[in-house]
């Protein structure tokens, strides 16, 4: 188990994501994105803006994943 912050993954704020896999830690940010957009918190709009547009052009956000991927995978287990 690993974890990673939402200031980690591009978001505002570090709130701990924990996962076995970097896409465990990539779903829960975007359900914390989609929360706090639900909530009205506006310091993370941009993120989840960001993080809607990675979902819908998967290709042109290869860098981005493969960064989080490496990133998680040079992690410490928690």
């Amino acid at each position: 188990m690993k974890t990673m912050t939402c200031r980690q993954l591009g978001g505002p704020c570090d709130v701990e994501h924990r996962g076995e896999t970097a896409d465990d830690v990539i779903n829960a940010q975007d359900r914390h994105l989609k929360e706090a957009e639900k909530a009205g918190d506006a310091a993370h709009q941009p993120a989840r803006d960001d993080m809607k547009s990675r979902w819908r052009h998967p290709k042109k956000s290869l860098g981005w994943y493969n960064a989080a991927k490496k990133t998680f995978a040079d992690l410490p287990e928690s």
